[in-house]
C-alpha cells in the first residue's frame, strides 16, 4: 500500500496525486481489478481533514467510490457535482522507463499510471477545494464531491452503481465537471484551452467465430482463427467517413481563424493543430479498434473458437447504424456480442457555467483563447447524465511545450508537468468560488 509523502518542498497537488498513483488501483475491466479501496479511504481521510463527512460505498468488494457534500454560499442553488476516478487501466512496467506506479518526480513532472487518467483531477479537487475552506471561505453552491470506482470498466461497479443505487446523493445536482477539457494546446504559436461540451457513445462489442477443432497438423478450412482475423482485418482497415457535430463545426471555425486557414477542409485544420491532432482526429469520425483477442491453448491444436474485444466509438444516436455496418464488414461467420453500450453526450459552448469555466482560465491565461470540443472517449458523465445532470469535462492543465498530451492516456511512461498540477489547482479553486 502506498504511504502519503509528506516532502515538504513538494507542492500539495504533486504530493496527493504522487501518493494516489502508488496505489495499484489497476482495472482490466469485466469485473477485474485490484480494487480502489485503499485509495478510496486516503481521499477519505483527506476530506475528513478539511472538516467534511465524506461517506465510502462499494459496488462490490474492493470496488469503493467516496462522496462528500460540501455546503455553498447559496444553498438554494441546484448543486455541482465535481468528481474524479480512482482507478487506472494496467501498465507493463517492463515497457516503462519508470516504475508506473512509484509516482517519481522526473525532469519537473510526475510520472505513473494515472498521472492524467485522473489522479491529477483528483489532487486538484482535494488541494483546490482545501484552498477555499482552510481559508474559512465556501463555494458559490453546494458541492457533491465523488471519486468513483470502475471509470475504466464503463462505470458499472462506479458511477453507473451510484446514479442507480444512491441517486439522493446527487439530489439538487444539475451540472457537473470532470475530465478530459481544460487542458491548454499550442497553435501556431498561441496557447489555447479546449473545453470539453461533449463525448462520443461507447459500444464495446465481442466478436465470437466459430470453428472445427482438430490437430494442428491437418487441412481444416474452417478455422475459427482464420475468420477471426479477416473480421478483425475488416473493422481495423475500415476508413469511417466524416462527421461534424455542432460541436466540432464550431471548434473548426474557431480554429480555422486562429490558424488562419479560412478555406481548409476539416482534416488539414485539424493536422495543423500539432500534438492536439491525437485527440481531435477521432472527433470528427467514428472509431472502431480491436483491442483483445484470444484463441486456442496449444500449438498443434486448431481451437474450435476464437474471440475479439473492439472498442466502437460512434456519435450519439449512431450506435444502431454502426453496429450494422460492423456486421456488414465481418459477414455471417462471425457473431457480434454487445458487452457494454453508454449513451454520447453533446452540450452547447454558452450558459452561465460555461462562461464561469472560461473566466478562470483567462484569469490565470489571460487573452488564451478557450474553444469547445467534442471528446472521442468517455466519462463518468454518462451515469450522471441518467438523472438529467449536464457534464462538462474541466481539469485545468496548462501543459509545457512540446508535451505530446494525448499520448499520455492508457499510453507508457504518461506524466505530467508539476507547474500545470499547480495550475490547475489555482484555476480551480477560483472556478468553485465562483461557480
Amino acid at each position: 500500500m502506498a504511504e502519503p509523502d509528506d516532502t515538504p518542498e513538494l507542492e500539495a497537488t504533486a504530493r496527493i496525486a504522487r501518493d494516489l498513483i502508488r496505489f495499484e488501483t489497476v482495472n482490466w475491466g469485466g469485473g477485474t481489478s485490484e480494487g480502489e479501496t485503499e485509495a478510496a479511504e486516503y481521499v477519505e481521510a483527506e476530506l475528513q481533514r478539511l472538516g467534511l463527512g465524506p461517506q465510502l460505498y462499494d459496488a462490490a468488494p474492493r470496488r469503493t467510490s467516496v462522496v462528500a457534500r460540501v455546503p455553498g454560499r447559496d444553498p438554494e442553488r441546484p448543486a455541482l457535482v465535481v468528481h474524479g476516478h480512482l482507478d487506472v487501466v494496467p501498465a507493463v512496467a517492463a515497457d516503462w522507463s519508470v516504475d508506473p506506479f512509484g509516482g517519481e518526480i522526473r525532469d519537473g513532472l510526475l510520472w505513473g499510471r494515472g498521472a492524467v487518467d485522473m489522479k491529477d483531477m483528483d489532487a486538484m479537487i482535494l488541494t483546490a477545494l482545501g484552498d477555499l475552506l482552510e481559508a474559512g471561505e465556501r463555494p458559490a453552491r453546494d458541492l457533491v464531491v465523488t471519486f468513483f470506482s470502475d471509470e475504466e470498466n464503463g462505470g458499472v461497479y462506479g458511477s453507473h452503481w451510484m446514479v442507480d443505487e444512491h441517486p439522493e446523493l446527487f439530489q439538487g445536482a444539475t451540472e457537473a465537471i470532470s475530465e478530459v477539457g481544460g487542458y491548454s494546446i499550442e497553435l501556431d504559436g498561441t496557447r489555447a484551452y479546449l473545453l470539453q461540451t461533449g463525448e462520443k457513445a461507447l459500444v464495446w462489442i465481442r466478436l465470437v467465430a466459430h470453428g472445427t477443432a482438430a490437430h494442428g497438423s491437418r487441412v481444416i478450412r474452417d478455422n475459427a482463427i482464420v475468420k477471426l482475423a479477416l473480421a478483425v482485418a475488416a473493422i481495423g482497415e475500415e476508413q469511417w467517413p466524416l462527421r461534424l457535430t455542432p460541436t466540432t463545426i464550431d471548434l473548426l471555425e474557431r480554429l480555422r481563424g486562429i490558424l488562419n486557414l479560412p478555406d481548409a477542409d476539416p482534416d488539414a485544420v485539424i493536422e495543423a493543430t500539432g500534438t492536439a491532432a491525437g485527440f481531435l482526429r477521432a472527433t470528427v469520425r467514428v472509431t472502431s479498434n480491436p483491442t483483445v483477442l484470444t484463441a486456442g491453448y496449444k500449438h498443434n491444436v486448431i481451437p474450435d473458437r476464437a474471440e475479439a474485444l473492439v472498442d466502437l466509438r460512434p456519435f450519439a444516436g449512431q450506435e444502431d447504424e454502426v453496429l450494422a455496418r460492423i456486421r456488414e464488414l465481418i459477414g455471417p461467420d462471425v457473431d457480434v456480442e454487445l458487452v457494454h453500450h453508454d449513451i454520447g453526450l453533446e452540450l452547447p459552448f454558452e450558459g452561465a457555467l460555461v462562461e464561469k469555466m472560461v473566466a478562470a482560465l483567462g484569469k490565470h491565461d489571460p487573452g488564451a483563447p478557450v474553444l469547445p470540443y467534442l471528446m472521442s472517449g468517455g466519462t463518468d458523465n454518462k451515469a450522471l447524465a441518467k438523472l438529467g445532470i449536464a457534464g462538462y469535462g474541466f481539469a485545468p492543465l496548462q501543459l509545457t511545450s512540446g508535451l505530446n498530451f494525448p499520448a499520455m492516456f492508457h499510453g507508457v511512461d504518461e506524466r505530467v508537468p508539476l507547474s500545470a498540477l499547480a495550475f490547475g489547482r489555482r484555476v480551480l479553486a477560483d472556478f468553485l468560488r465562483d461557480c
